[in-house]
């Protein structure tokens, strides 16, 4: 699960979210260097004539785009989010690549969680809405996870705002 509650103190309850890397480091290098292998293949028949060097810097274009694309994706994937519950306020924080932090905060009495089936970017979209606005939370979430995201939040509104 892209998403991990922690309970640091009893009065301070963090969820964090992350989006799923489904490319680790040792697959990126294993599929870089067997698309380079691949790709040099039908140039086997070429060795020894100048069309060889006719192609080849092409064929080298074409792995670096490859390999530009893969990590220009890698480095939009890194986001996090991270919702604070304190006694009665409620934080989220939003942080991507190559942007300016975003943050909300509202009275966790006033805080609705909301779950969109319809209507929204993806299915079963999860909001928070409270002091004047609705921000999203979790969207790169998958659907089932987005599901679950929203039944974790609730009960752990619910806890909050009982507890007090």
């Amino acid at each position: 699960m892209p998403y991990q509650w922690t309970e640091p103190h009893s009065d301070l309850t963090e969820l964090r979210l992350w989006p799923h890397q489904s490319l680790p480091p040792r697959g990126f290098a294993a599929f870089i260097l067997t698309t380079f292998t691949l790709s040099t293949v039908p140039l086997y028949g070429l060795l020894g004539t100048a069309v060889l060097w006719g192609l080849l810097p092409f064929m080298l274009l074409t792995l670096g785009g490859i390999y530009f694309a893969l990590r220009r994706n890698e480095a939009d994937r890194q986001v996090t989010e991270v919702l604070t519950l304190t006694g009665d306020e409620v934080r989220l924080v939003r942080r991507a690549a190559r942007k300016a932090p975003q943050e909300w905060q509202c009275n966790a009495y006033w805080t609705r969680v909301a779950c969109h089936k319809t209507g929204g970017p993806v299915p079963h979209y999860v909001t928070l809405a409270g002091a004047g606005r609705e921000v999203e939370i979790g969207a790169f979430l998958s659907e089932e996870e987005r599901k679950d995201l929203f039944d974790d939040l609730t009960q752990r509104m619910q806890r909050a705002t009982h507890a007090r």
